[in-house]
């Protein structure tokens, strides 16, 4: 396994415009993904997202906005070392690519930067199987919640 990408592809009953707010707004993705989520949605922003209590186990990961072009790209770096500015080899990227298809839109998430990393073998096929099991829990998780705001529309 060459464990240089994630990709995935779901298929979301909502426009662009509603699934661009879910995966770059903090107050959605906080309902889908993290527990906590503290970052404003614009390019350069810093901040984390929080699994768990960080005081019982959990954990609080630096996060930083790529790229924001609504409603079509939302990219951030994350995993970074705290204090240390994200960039290719110390973060992992992320971006959400949103495409209109038959009424909805077709999401597709990639991850990518694991060999980049600089981790042992060991360590990298650890960190790629934890985000692939991760991705595919919580993106299970997306359009359920996208349907829970259009529903109410």
């Amino acid at each position: 396994m060459e464990y240089g990408a994630l990709e995935r592809e779901i298929f979301v009953e909502a426009s662009p415009e509603v699934v661009f707010e879910v995966v770059s707004s903090p107050d959605h993705l906080q309902r889908w993904w993290p527990d906590e989520a503290h970052y404003e949605p614009v390019p350069g922003s810093t901040g984390e997202i929080v699994f768990g209590d960080p005081a019982a186990g959990g954990k609080a990961v630096p996060f930083t906005v790529v790229a924001s072009r609504p409603p079509r790209t939302f990219t951030f770096r994350w995993t970074q070392p705290a204090g240390e500015t994200a960039v290719e080899g110390n973060s992992l990227l992320v971006t959400f690519d949103l495409t209109p298809s038959n009424g909805g839109t077709l999401l597709r998430m990639t991850e990518s930067g694991f060999r980049e990393m600089g981790w042992e073998i060991a360590v990298l096929e650890h960190e790629y199987q934890d985000h692939r099991t991760g991705w595919d829990f919580f993106l299970g998780r997306l359009a359920p919640y996208v349907a829970t705001l259009t529903t109410r529309q």
